[in-house]
């Protein structure tokens, strides 16, 4: 039976090993939230996630070594059952600062902005700044293992189990705070709530502490052994620590990107892998801490099994992307769906990197046991080892996440850090005595025997992009080779490289008809193609050259297939086109697309520069004509930077006098929230914007400076007649003006009167990413927000360009602009004509070539749904006949396609809709939704509110 202060120790221990929990749960969610932060200040993703990984572990290690220095001179000087109160006091203090990070971030981020950008040295400046910034509380939070394993350890034979179980818990509580950061906190609280809310748990555990420390009577002063103060060989533990900490953050970094090849590159494949690291070191962890007792030959067994595993996870691997469709198959592509996909993810993950890891979470509780049998100073010779093993984990963050890729694929990086291991594996072997110097050197030349056998991975296994197939096909379940071989007939590999952004392919399809086409793949996704995706990236440049004042410079974000650049430096008056490309590999593969956008590698007025566009814009003082955005889909991890408030600032003030700013945007694998909150974030920069769109579903939105003249109809005609402008237009597909008009959708001061309801995407509030990721799992097809009502109407009828003075309008050239990808203005257009001309001859015609061209963009056109719309027009000069009521479902139809089909280049008219209304007519136990539909079109019309009618 235990006594009262037995009891009272053992109460003690598992209130701090609870609060242990919170304290690695607040870490974690630190640590995704500083990434975060920082990349507004460093730019890159890649680069913001290398450098928040180096200083965190770098401040975790100094943080390891000045707290177990400090454990054993408040042994030497009796204060041991003191050392509580000082871990609350440690843990108070990460509580303030973090809750006061916000506003010294935004201190330091004016710092570096009136700093002079000096290229490599402006970065260097600013990881310093950023050292400045998370260094403090990461070395803080170094002061866990060494005091606690102090503190709270009974004696030298509890040590290892207790050391353990802190381990364990901490990281178990750092598992949870990855997934809440990347699912659920972040996206729906923000970085400045997150922060505070964070902050206040450190200091709740502060307290905690510290109360546990005041309260407690009597504990070990000292759970000290007789033997030497020095640890025989202390180097060769220090050593392997060192490499496993190497060998096992390299492998977290490759296995991120071949998440990324394998599920999408995305936040949450992030957050889960991640997640599965720290849940499994914790596993491992609590194994030790479980067994009874521990045999001296279970470290070296233990290194040997992680050997043997990194062996077989890395044949694994290439079959990464075909295992996730097979699995992204099983689920349907609703919401209801989506955390029930993530789950299996998570439990395949286990499956495939979960042993690996473990047996690395086994490894420093294994070293420590072997250390604590030698010292009288546990919480030092835990800071020691744990010291060693995260200055590992930082130039496995710093050389292995990020600079080896420079030179070396993913593939050679694995390598690298299976070097490490089997290294770190024959040091702790041949440390046993000279019978395990034999066995060590047995398993070394099998180790290096399997090294040099190891292949390289076939980069089609990750070019394709699995993740997007979400449906089965009828090879999806016939294996991984089966199901790729017509995928690896259809296009050629002609380039592949991993570099620390991403992994880049240069996919070529052809020849046909004597063509070929080559895709810029990015993280198995490609980012366009020199046929398919021509209009929009050309139009990207053409647009807001036409309207700007003038086009001298032009500044361009990605470069991808060069060819909006091409277009751009193709028009005479251009003399300078600053291109920012944060892919080294993208810039290497630039070559092989000369052949379609104008040599562009090869002319004098390109300037290309390999930097994050952030930093290029907050670093740039000069000032450009013409600003083009063409970053990858914002589900990627990094990219909703891009289309943040606080950048498109920046890009606001960096356009010249009658400047215009271009930004892509899809309304494929995205949702009509998604398309909303990027036209909401638009208009909070910008005070004129106009949406126009390239190809089908690809938009290009265009924010405009205040003195440019957008509506000057004469000079966007001379310009278009252009030779220059004339010919990049042909190349887009385009053959009359009125072609060109036809692509504008959302003409200026639509969005800004349709004040579209709901949050702001910034850089401190960044939810895009989180619902353009759930929005790209369901796949679906986002509509533009309606704004057919009320003056977004009126403004869309006086500013279309279509509807401008002195047109000669075509119907030939109407019906090829208008119904070549887009449903919705086609079926208006046919609907307008077969309420002027209801016995034109060519109806049918139209019809027919409509369905044709509309069927490769999912849409269809009949003459059943032309009748219907066309009774939303009327005209001035018609004498309204129609006077037989309207079926109660007549009525509802209209006022659906009245949302569905409003064009501001056809647009309906209000009066018809109501007139429809008015005529509705049925049973008398009826009438009454007839009198509700009536006041729900005149809202309709009015206002754009309310649900509609079933």
């Amino acid at each position: 039976m235990l006594s009262g202060l037995d009891q009272g120790e053992t109460m003690t221990r598992g209130v701090a090993l609870a609060l242990t929990v919170l304290t690695g749960f607040s870490g974690l969610v630190y640590e995704v939230a500083w990434e975060k932060y920082l990349g507004t200040l460093l730019g890159s993703h890649s680069e913001a996630t290398a450098a928040v990984l180096g200083i965190f572990l770098g401040g975790l290690s100094v943080g390891y070594s000045i707290f177990g220095r400090i454990t054993r001179i408040w042994i030497a000087s009796g204060r041991g059952p003191r050392l509580l109160v000082l871990y609350g006091v440690v843990e108070a203090s990460i509580g303030v600062y973090v809750i006061l990070f916000p506003t010294l971030f935004a201190g330091m981020l004016k710092v570096s902005s009136v700093l002079p950008g000096l290229g490599g040295v402006s970065f260097a400046v600013d990881v310093l700044l950023s050292a400045l910034l998370i260094g403090p509380p990461a070395i803080l939070m170094g002061g866990t293992i060494p005091i606690l394993t102090q503190a709270l350890s009974r004696n030298s034979a509890d040590a290892t189990r207790f050391h353990a179980l802190i381990y364990a818990l901490n990281t178990a509580g750092a598992f949870v705070g990855a997934l809440a950061a990347g699912f659920i906190l972040i996206p729906q609280l923000g970085l400045v709530r997150v922060m505070t809310m964070m902050g206040v748990i450190n200091l709740s555990a502060g307290l905690g502490f510290g109360l546990l420390g005041l309260i407690r009577t009597a504990g070990p002063a000292s759970v000290a052994i007789e033997g030497p103060k020095e640890v025989d060989g202390f180097a060769r533990y220090a050593g392997a620590a060192l490499l496993v900490g190497f060998s096992m953050m390299s492998l977290q970094t490759i296995l991120i990107r071949i998440g990324g090849l394998s599920i999408g590159a995305s936040q949450f494949t992030f957050s889960m892998v991640v997640a599965v690291f720290v849940l499994c070191i914790a596993l491992g962890s609590f194994a030790v801490s479980a067994m009874p007792r521990i045999p001296r030959a279970a470290l070296v067994i233990n290194q040997w099994l992680l050997v043997a595993v990194l062996f077989i996870l890395y044949f694994l691997i290439p079959y990464a992307p075909y295992a996730s469709h097979v699995l992204r198959t099983l689920f349907r592509d609703i919401d209801q769906a989506f955390y029930a996909y993530y789950f299996a993810v998570f439990l395949s993950l286990l499956v495939l990197i979960g042993p690996a890891v473990i047996l690395s979470g086994a490894t420093l509780p294994l070293l420590f046991d072997h250390l604590r049998r030698q010292v009288d100073d546990l919480g030092e010779v835990a800071g020691r080892l744990y010291s060693w093993n995260t200055m590992g984990s930082l130039l496995g963050a710093l050389l292995g996440g990020y600079a080896l890729l420079l030179w070396l694929d993913l593939h050679q990086v694995f390598r690298v850090a299976l070097a490490a291991q089997i290294a770190a594996a024959f040091i702790l072997t041949s440390r046993l005595g000279p019978r395990s110097r034999m066995i060590s050197g047995g398993l070394l030349t099998a180790a290096a025997i399997g090294f040099v056998a190891l292949g390289d991975w076939d980069p089609r296994s990750f070019v394709h992009g699995s993740f997007r197939s979400r449906a089965p096909t009828l090879l999806s379940y016939a294996g991984r080779d089966a199901f790729l071989e017509p995928k690896r007939e259809a296009a050629d590999i002609v380039f592949y490289r991993d570099d620390p952004i991403s992994s880049v392919a240069v996919m070529q399809q052809g020849p046909i008809d004597g063509q070929i086409s080559r895709s810029i793949v990015n993280n198995g996704k490609s980012d366009g193609n020199t046929s398919a995706d021509y209009a929009t990236m050309a139009l990207a440049a053409i647009l807001p050259a036409m309207l700007a004042d003038q086009v001298e410079s032009g500044f361009v974000i990605g470069f991808g297939t060069g060819i909006t650049v091409g277009e751009l430096i193709a028009l005479p008056s251009v003399k300078r086109v600053v291109v920012s490309e944060i892919s080294p590999a993208v810039v290497d593969a630039a070559p092989l697309f000369d052949f379609a956008n104008q040599s562009v590698t090869q002319n004098a007025k390109v300037e290309m520069i390999r930097t994050d566009a952030y930093r290029a814009m907050l670093g740039s003082k000069e000032t450009f004509d013409v600003i083009v955005s063409e970053p990858s889909n914002p589900w990627v991890q990094g990219v909703e930077m891009l289309f943040s408030k606080e950048f498109l600032i920046a890009a606001r003030d960096r356009l010249s006098p009658g400047g215009v700013y271009a930004q892509w945007y899809h309304q494929y694998e995205t949702d009509s929230a998604s398309v909303e909150l990027v036209l909401r974030t638009y208009a909070a920069v910008f005070d004129r914007v106009s949406v126009w769109y390239g190809l089908g579903p690809d938009l290009i939105i265009l924010g405009f400076q205040d003195d440019a003249h957008p509506l000057d109809i004469g000079r966007l005609r001379r310009r278009a007649a252009s030779p220059a402008f004339q010919s990049a237009l042909v190349r887009s597909g385009i053959n009359s003006f009125t072609e060109l008009l036809s692509h504008e959708l959302l003409p200026l001061g639509v969005i800004h009167s349709a004040e579209l309801e709901g949050p702001i995407h910034s850089l401190y509030e960044p939810i895009l990413g989180y619902r353009a990721a759930r929005a790209f799992f369901r796949g679906e097809r986002a509509s533009l927000p309606f704004t057919g009502f009320g003056r977004s109407a009126q403004l869309g009828r006086q500013n279309a360009l279509l509807h401008q003075p002195g047109q000669n309008l075509r119907a030939e050239d109407l019906f090829e602009g208008l119904c070549g990808q887009r449903q919705s203005d086609c079926v208006a257009l046919l609907g307008r004509w077969e309420r002027a001309r209801p016995d034109a001859p060519a109806h049918p015609r139209f019809v027919r070539d409509a369905n044709r061209q509309l069927r490769a963009y999912g849409g269809g056109v009949t003459m059943e749904l032309v009748r219907s719309v066309s009774r939303l027009f009327h005209f001035q000069d018609e004498v309204v006949s129609e006077k037989e009521p309207v079926p109660l479902a007549a009525a509802r139809r209209a006022s659906r396609h009245y949302v569905l089909f409003y064009s501001h280049a056809v647009p309906f008219s209000p009066q018809a809709l109501i007139d429809l209304w008015e005529r509705c007519q049925e049973q008398p136990e009826q009438q009454g939704a007839c009198d509700a539909g009536l006041t729900e079109a005149i809202e309709i019309v009015r206002h754009g509110l309310g649900e509609l009618s079933s």
